[in-house]
């Protein structure tokens, strides 16, 4: 099978992915093959590629959001059809005796694996899949459609979740790609108004057509204070600004998995009762929801679909901010 290949962490402008001919991998007792039909590009495939995120194994093949085909099923595989489409995001495994995933909090257990990190991803023509990684997908949706939906749609809806936005209250998302442009369509599904911040010409156009009443820069002073925020952009000084125009009460949500360090920040901006929190990973229910969510309200997914052997160019684009949403390789 083709696939692409991390054998050495680098800068993307040095195409550190390269593609190679593997062998179709047999899947373990608790293990399904899947022949992949869209694998969804990430920024945090970006931050392993490049480093900003030490190395889990290499060579890898990077990737974790996968649709594709189910092809073979280890002996202790059930409930799962050969043929049947299916999707796998981030958390490949848990240990599930840990305290945390007795709480149902098994994104912090410490001996969870995670695809295209600790296992081989998507960026492939076959990828195996734990069976409890392995979720039914809705309806209506391409697979290079719904990809986006299997990290950008779930650390999204997390994020989101964490806000505790109630109907009439104003949500605030700084950077606007695969996961925010997704958010604001939750929010308004659910009664919020959305405030943009993002730098990108063409974010902010996207932003408007999806609805968001107000679009500015990080700069920009917004009609009014936000009720939550959410920081998708990995950088620590949007913290900081969204602190600045945050409502008593209100909470300022980090998204992403890496970013620059937070600047010094004064007690005054935390006073009222505000809150900073940031979100790890994801759990199988948040998964679940998420894919019923989307079963229930139609996303407008935007996004740009790509060949595997693009997997560089895709990434160089994504780190200049040239994605207009989601991107999506197809083997």
């Amino acid at each position: 099978m083709r696939a692409m290949v991390l054998e050495r962490q680098a800068p993307c402008e040095e195409n550190p992915l390269i593609l190679r001919e593997l062998s179709v991998p047999e899947p373990a007792d608790d293990e399904v093959l899947v022949r992949v039909e869209a694998c969804g590009v990430c920024h945090t495939d970006l931050h392993i590629v490049e480093g900003e995120l030490p190395p889990h194994r290499l060579p890898l093949v990077p990737g974790h959001q996968i649709v594709g085909r189910v092809v073979a099923c280890g002996p202790k595989v059930t409930g799962i059809s050969s043929g049947e489409r299916v999707g796998t995001p981030w958390l490949f495994s848990v240990c599930g005796e840990c305290s945390f995933c007795r709480r149902g909090r098994e994104n912090l257990c410490s001996k969870a694996r995670f695809t295209g990190y600790d296992v081989d991803g998507g960026y492939a023509e076959y990828f195996l899949a734990h069976k409890d990684s392995v979720y039914p997908l809705p309806e209506g949706y391409e697979s290079p459609e719904i990809a986006p939906l299997l990290c950008g749609g779930v650390i999204g809806y997390r994020a989101y979740r964490a806000t505790e936005t109630q109907k009439g209250d104003i949500l605030a998302l700084f950077g606007f790609g695969s996961s925010a442009h997704l958010v604001l369509q939750m929010g308004l599904y659910e009664g919020k108004e959305i405030f943009v911040f993002t730098r990108s010409p063409h974010h902010r156009e996207l932003a408007r057509k999806l609805g968001a009443s107000f679009v500015g820069g990080a700069e920009d002073d917004p009609p009014s204070p936000f009720h939550a925020a959410i920081v998708f952009a990995p950088s620590g000084f949007l913290i900081r600004r969204a602190l600045e125009r945050l409502a008593p009460g209100g909470k300022v949500v980090a998204a992403g998995i890496y970013a620059t360090p937070v600047p010094e920040i004064p007690y005054e901006l935390l006073y009222q009762e505000r809150v900073i929190q940031s979100v790890a990973n994801s759990t199988r229910q948040d998964v679940r929801e998420l894919l019923e969510m989307a079963g229930r309200y139609r996303f407008r997914v935007v996004y740009e679909v790509y060949s595997l052997e693009e997997a560089n160019e895709v990434l160089k684009k994504l780190k200049k901010g040239q994605v207009q949403a989601s991107a999506v390789l197809v083997p």
